[in-house]
């Protein structure tokens, strides 16, 4: 399936549920990935406006159980993003919408190869693990661009437009700033 990966700190929710919300009503089946929840554990993965029930949850969750000790120190969220990679393979999704969890860089979801990064407004979060200025922090969510793969950042503080436009520059990644489309 195709990805469109969805990083930031600010809007990145709202992007990412549009942007499923978009890609439904042009008729394509669509995943959307997220975290975290609000009210229910299986909000985070969904198909379409369907979330995930709890029996896909126990299903995918013995699917995977005999992998995990393979890997050591696998986090509680990478065991959940692959099984919501999983999920949209078995329910043979057009796209996913995969919202980052955390930066970019080292985040689980930035094992995908997307159609197209988005990178939302960059503001102060998670300093002790993203740095402390906007550039550290504009640094790690940059961590998911690829070479060559489209980029779409919102209006950025310049420190962030900078390291943003830097990282694209330096990956060869084509660069569309919202507020100049």
């Amino acid at each position: 399936y195709k990805v469109i990966h969805v990083a930031g700190t600010k809007g990145k929710g709202s992007t990412s549920a549009m942007l499923t919300s978009l890609l439904n009503a042009a008729g394509y089946k669509t995943g959307f990935y997220s975290s975290p929840h609000m009210l229910t554990f299986n909000e985070r993965i969904r198909v379409g406006d369907k979330l995930i029930d709890d029996q896909q949850i126990v299903d995918l969750v013995n699917t995977v159980k005999v992998f995990v000790p393979l890997v050591r120190e696998l986090t509680t969220f990478e065991i959940i993003t692959g099984m919501a990679f999983l999920y949209f393979s078995q329910q043979q999704v057009d796209f996913a919408v995969i919202e980052v969890g955390m930066g970019g860089r080292l985040d689980a979801t930035n094992i995908v190869h997307p159609l197209v990064s988005v990178i939302t407004s960059i503001s102060h979060d998670h300093m002790k693990v993203l740095g402390s200025t906007l550039s550290k922090i504009a640094e790690e969510k940059a961590g998911i661009i690829k070479p060559g793969v489209p980029v779409v950042i919102s209006n950025q503080k310049k420190p962030s437009r900078e390291t943003l436009t830097s990282v694209a520059l330096e990956k060869n990644a084509p660069l569309y700033k919202s507020d100049e489309i």
